[in-house]
Formats: structure tokens, sequence, C-alpha cells
């Protein structure tokens, strides 16, 4: 039995509401998002990635690391349709995961973020936004609160570089100004720490049968260390695909022992193609695809991640942005939309029935495995985004009719106790 981890410090051992950023093409089969391709001589590893090949994984580039597509002779569409009914496992430990210390370190994260922390309760988690100078997204994020010292963030894996230059700057910014006059903020990057994704109907009775704590406490959105078989790990409730689930994190030295305890039927080990797919039916973002540092939060469906409060006075990186985008309205809109025929993918134009006038773009999309429909996510111009609306989009040199839809395309299954 391994030594339990004490939680010496909460926020060292923090994790958070994941977001990965895989995407589907093809059929099913994987393509890169923009910008985060790697050669392969130069991909990096998780701490599991040796456990992955041991289990038939199907590696595959990824955001800067080999990562797992699929495993065996388990298909994409069989592993989508496992974790909706029953519980699969995620390595997303290429997810970048840091911590900020100090007694400034909520005013400074309001400063670098449209968020409203002050308010959030300690081990609660919010949805947020890295804007650059213009309100465009340089990244999407999860920000976890342990107290008004202490937070844990996680950010994409593809927009390492970029956002770490972009903190770090700001950081430095923020530090040699009177605004750190309380004390100076510290930033700590968790290099090579495990993040398992346990996601599914099943995977709370899955995981209460490892502890002794009552997982019913532990509603969407909100973390606790949980004691899982020897080990003491920080546990929150949420994440990517639509479903109940857990995200763990978990010091490197432990990733493999804790992987294979959550690893036993029913639970199956998921790779990016399934992840993709699960997203995409949650409705949810991708960075690449509907993010980018050219589109607003406004645009994207994601001005109720501001407060009221924020978007009318916030202090906020790219608040100007943001409030000019408001205050003229936004151009265009993300939308959801089920397509007749083929699916369209990442590039598709959509355009006005019969007038043939240019609306926008598809941004992803997929045959949906769980509607056996045609879903895509893409932007169109503002007075074409609302629900019931026709248009059509080209794929394969093809116009295919399209209606828009709400979004998520597939009802959420979060506990919210």
């Amino acid at each position: 039995m391994s030594t339990m981890l004490r939680p010496v410090s909460a926020l060292r051992a923090g994790c958070a509401l994941l977001k990965s950023s895989p995407r589907c093409g093809g059929r099913y089969g994987l393509v890169m998002a923009r910008g985060v391709s790697t050669p392969a001589g130069d991909l990096k590893r998780t701490g599991l990635y040796d456990f992955h090949v041991e289990n038939g994984a199907k590696m595959v580039p990824f955001a800067g690391y080999s990562m797992p597509l699929s495993y065996g002779d388990v298909g994409q569409v069989a592993s989508h349709h496992h974790v909706r009914k029953s519980a699969g496992i995620f390595d997303v430990g290429h997810m970048v995961q840091s911590n900020f210390r100090g007694k400034t370190a909520t005013d400074f994260l309001e400063w670098l973020t449209p968020s409203s922390l002050s308010s959030l309760s300690p081990y609660h988690s919010t949805l947020s936004v890295l804007l650059n100078d213009k309100g465009g997204i340089i990244d999407d994020m999860i920000i976890t609160k342990h107290d008004n010292d202490a937070y844990y963030v996680v950010t994409n894996a593809g927009r390492r570089e970029r956002d770490l230059a972009w903190i770090g700057e700001k950081l430095a910014e923020w530090n040699a100004s009177e605004k750190a006059g309380e004390g100076v903020v510290e930033m700590e990057v968790l290099e090579n720490w495990g993040l398992l994704a346990l996601q599914g109907p099943e995977s709370a009775s899955y995981l209460q049968g490892l502890t002794s704590y009552d997982l019913q406490q532990l509603t969407f959105g909100t973390s606790a260390f949980v004691p899982i078989e020897g080990f003491n790990l920080h546990v929150a409730r949420g994440g990517y695909t639509g479903e109940d689930g857990f995200e763990i994190s978990i010091p490197p030295s432990h990733t493999l022992e804790v992987a294979k305890l959550l690893t036993k039927s029913p639970v199956q080990l998921t790779g990016l193609g399934a992840r993709d797919s699960l997203r995409l039916e949650a409705g949810m973002c991708l960075y690449g695809n509907e993010l980018d540092e050219e589109t607003s939060p406004i645009e994207a469906g994601l001005s109720w991640l501001i407060s009221k409060e924020r978007k009318e006075t916030g202090n906020f990186i790219g608040a100007e942005g943001v409030r000019k985008v408001i205050k003229e309205g936004p151009s265009r809109r993300r939308v959801g939309m089920i397509i007749e025929g083929s699916p369209a993918r990442q590039g598709a134009k959509i355009f006005a029935p019969s007038e043939k006038e240019s609306l926008g773009v598809i941004t992803s999309g997929i045959p949906s495995p769980t509607l056996s429909k045609n879903i895509a996510m893409g932007y169109v111009k503002s007075g074409w985004h609302k629900k019931g609306t026709e248009v059509e989009v080209e794929v394969r040199n093809k116009m295919r009719k399209a209606v828009l839809v709400p979004m998520p395309f597939v009802k959420p299954n979060y506990f919210r106790g």
C-alpha cells in the first residue's frame, strides 16, 4: 500500500474541472487542432505513456504529446457509447496545471481574466477565458479557488507556450506595480502531474467503492480531498463529456498506481476520438475550432461567464474590446445545427437558402453516435442565429440542408445534488 499523500498545501494537490482539446476528422479519425501539431520526434509523453501502449493504445500526435486515440479493437463509437451508458477514463495529463499564491492572487486573476472570483466559494470552480488586449480569446481555462490567497488553474496543452508567456508577462507587470503592495503573486507550473478524467453515469458508484468519503456531498463544480485506497487526492466533480464524472489530480510518482485502480470493470480506457464526439454532443467549445484570438467571448456564446457587474465596471485585460462587442452587438454568433446527408467538417461554408449568401463557417462537425444525426457547431451572421432557422452547408461540393438547433445536442447528466 502506498504512503498516504497528505495535503500540506491544498493548492499543491489541486485539480479542476477538465477541458481537453481533441477533435475528430475523417468519419471518426483524429485531425490535429490548428496550431498544436508537433513533429513526431519532438513529442512529449504523459506519465501513462507505457501504460497506454501496454493496453493496446493507438498513439497519435496531439498538442505536442503522444496521446491515445483508441485502445485495441474497441472503436471510437463503442467507446463513446460506453461512456454515455457506463464509465470511461481519460488521460488528460498533457493539460497545463498551475498554482497561483499570494495575498493579491484574487485581484491579479480578476485582472488577468473577466471572472468574478471574489464571490466564488472555496473549493468551487469556474470556466473562464484568458483574453488579449483586444478582448480576443487566448485560451479557455478552469479556475479553482481554494481560498483568497490560493488558486489552481488548468489550461490547454496546445496553448502552453502562448499562455505561459502571456501570464508570465502580466505577472511580472503586476508584481512590479502598486497593485501588489500587499504582497506579490507567485505562479508554479505543476510539471508532470497526472490528471485523470473518470466520466459516465456509473463513475460515481465505481469511485464510491474505493473511498469512505460520501460522494453525494460532492456536486458539479465542487472539489474535495478524497481518500482513495491509501491516497489522499484532490477530486473535482465535472468534466468535458456532459456526463457525471470526476477529475483527479495525482502527483507524478503515483499516477500509474491510481490509473490502475481506476481502470477495472466497468471502467474502460477511452481515447481522444471518443472524447471529441462526447464534447461536441455536449455543446462544448474546443480551442482552435470554436475559439481563437480573433473571437470574443460574446460571439462564442460565453457571455454568461462574465457577471453583469464585471461587464459594466470590471477592470480586466480586454475589457474595452468586450464592452465594444456588447454595445454594438456581435457580428456573428456560435450556433449548433443538424445537417442532412453527409456530415460537415471544420471549414465547411454556411449559406442562406436559395440566395446563396455566405453566412459563416462550420467549426466542428461529426456524425453523432448518440443521436444518429450529423451535428455541427459554427458561426453565422447575427440575425441568422435563431433556433429553427434553415440554412445550407457546402459538403463535398454539394449543398446540404441544415437547421439550427439549441445546444447541447445531448442533455447533460451532471450531478447537482
